[in-house]
């Protein structure tokens, strides 16, 4: 016996199981069997001289075991293995299977949550012997654990533990320290994820474009986008919780939550603004040249939006306001009108027969047409006196005729004729503002609609480009997606 030789111990290890992967404290935790061999020709005996036996176990404390340990253990003993009895043939060759569960630290790396890949490392070795004293070598020749009785696991798939040799020399000694490493590596299942943190952020994001559609007037526009703010706030929260509190990297699912939050921020910052436009009055704000080129002509040409309506009753009114204006009805006019039909009604009516081109006599008590009796009769400021009627007529023209003839009587225009004009040109010029203030609150309007359609494909289209490049960018994401997809097949099925 040679006892300056190194002694030649193989080691290997069986992977039962992945118990958890702990990303907060970066910890591994893992069933498996530890596989020594070696051999002490102290313990080796004459199978004839010991009625022929082969085998004996014995208790590793009452004989020399080797003191391999896992360096990198996170467990509170360090050693997470149950001693075994060590199995001894007679020609000295001693197995030593002791079983363990052991915690290895491993640093996650969460850049592609949660479509990573992580390798931990399972660092063995002896913890006081040099390569001069123990030889360390791999029980598998090809390399790699024994993974036949390995345990799926429902959230990692085990892509392979390779092992690799090698030797260390420390600063304060000479002599190498070999040690074998196996690495496990695993790649996270996102069928969870998908449909818990996914899914929901990508339905959600799409929400936001809802907020451009809704009315102005339904009073929930900015509440719908700041509820969404506040479901993109709470699902980020479950994604920090599951989250190592690292500063290194962001993860991929957080970069994709941040945007989306940030894009929730910006539509709810720009809904403000269309509230804005679309309750100003032309008291307070007046729109601007540049404003009106660019948000009521360039912009909805653009867009592809119709141009806002122009009711052609208001032309008519427009027209008969006109003739008020200009004082087409003059007093000589008025005198040749019969004082019973000096009438409000009567005179509008007859004022906006002329002004469309109808001559024909109008009697006591004839209404509006339809474009006036709704909107000028109801609106005058007091009632009117109503003369007595003498029995005179409007006068009556045709196209052969150059002038107008009048069938005059008794009657004279007096203070009162006098008065039904005023009153009617106070009414025209108080429509005729009301008409040019409708018509620029409608241009806030259109140019807040415009706002809105304007951000509703600004935000779609960011919505899928930001959602297609950056879970695109993950490796593996189309394997990943379609295991996702037969995920939720199976499940329906």
């Amino acid at each position: 016996l040679n006892d300056s030789a190194p002694l030649t111990v193989n080691l290997g290890v069986t992977l039962q199981q992945i118990i958890d992967v702990d990303e907060k404290n970066q910890i591994l935790t893992t069933n498996i069997w530890v596989r020594m061999l070696w051999v002490d020709q102290y313990l080796s005996w004459n199978e004839t001289e010991f009625g022929g036996l082969k085998q004996i176990r014995l208790d590793p404390k009452r004989i020399w075991v080797p003191d391999i340990l896992m360096y990198n253990s996170a467990d509170e003993r360090f050693d997470g293995t149950y001693p075994t009895n060590v199995v001894v043939d007679s020609n000295g060759k001693c197995l030593y299977l002791p079983p363990g569960i052991f915690k290895s630290s491993c640093k996650i790396d969460v850049t592609y949550f949660p479509f990573d890949e992580q390798k931990c490392n399972m660092k063995f070795g002896s913890w006081s012997h040099s390569g001069f004293q123990v030889d360390l070598q791999m029980v598998n020749t090809s390399g790699g654990a024994d993974l036949e009785p390995y345990m799926l696991n429902g959230e990692w798939d085990l892509l392979g533990m390779p092992a690799v040799r090698s030797e260390f020399k420390y600063e304060c000694c000479p002599e190498p320290y070999p040690d074998i490493t196996f690495t496990v590596h695993i790649r996270r299942r996102t069928l969870f994820y998908g449909t818990n943190l996914l899914v929901p952020c990508v339905l959600i994001s799409t929400l936001t474009l809802l907020v451009f559609t809704m009315p102005p007037e339904s009073g929930e526009k900015l509440s719908l986008g700041i509820t969404i703010l506040l479901s993109l706030t709470v699902f980020l929260l479950l994604v920090a919780e599951a989250m190592p509190p690292t500063s290194d990297v962001v993860p991929l699912i957080g970069k994709y939550f941040a945007t989306t939050l940030c894009m929730v921020a910006g539509s709810v910052v720009l809904t403000v603004l269309t509230l804005n436009f679309h309750h100003r009055s032309p008291e307070t704000s007046k729109m601007s040249r540049t404003t009106r080129k660019v948000l009521l002509e360039w912009l909805p040409r653009l867009l592809c939006m119709p141009p806002p309506r122009d009711d052609k009753q208001d032309d008519v009114r427009d027209q008969v306001r006109e003739t008020l204006k200009t004082d087409n009805i003059s007093m000589n006019s008025l005198k040749t009108l019969e004082i019973g039909e000096l009438s409000s009604h009567n005179l509008l009516a007859s004022m906006e027969r002329r002004e469309i081109g109808h001559d024909f006599p109008l009697q006591a008590g004839h209404d509006f047409s339809p474009g006036l009796n709704n909107d000028l009769s109801p609106r005058l400021a007091r009632n009117f006196p109503t003369l007595p009627s003498s029995g005179f007529n409007i006068p009556v023209s045709t196209a052969d005729d150059s002038g107008m003839h009048c069938v005059r009587g008794a009657a004279r225009p007096s203070n009162e004729s006098q008065q039904i004009l005023k009153e009617l040109r106070y009414i025209a010029n108080h429509f005729r503002g009301k008409n040019e203030d409708d018509k620029a609150s409608n241009e806030w309007r259109y140019a807040a609609m415009t706002v809105d359609r304007l951000c509703l494909g600004i935000f779609a289209i960011f919505t899928m480009v930001t959602t297609g490049t950056i879970l695109m960018s993950a490796p593996h994401v189309v394997t990943e997606v379609r295991d996702f997809f037969l995920g939720l097949v199976g499940q329906g099925g």
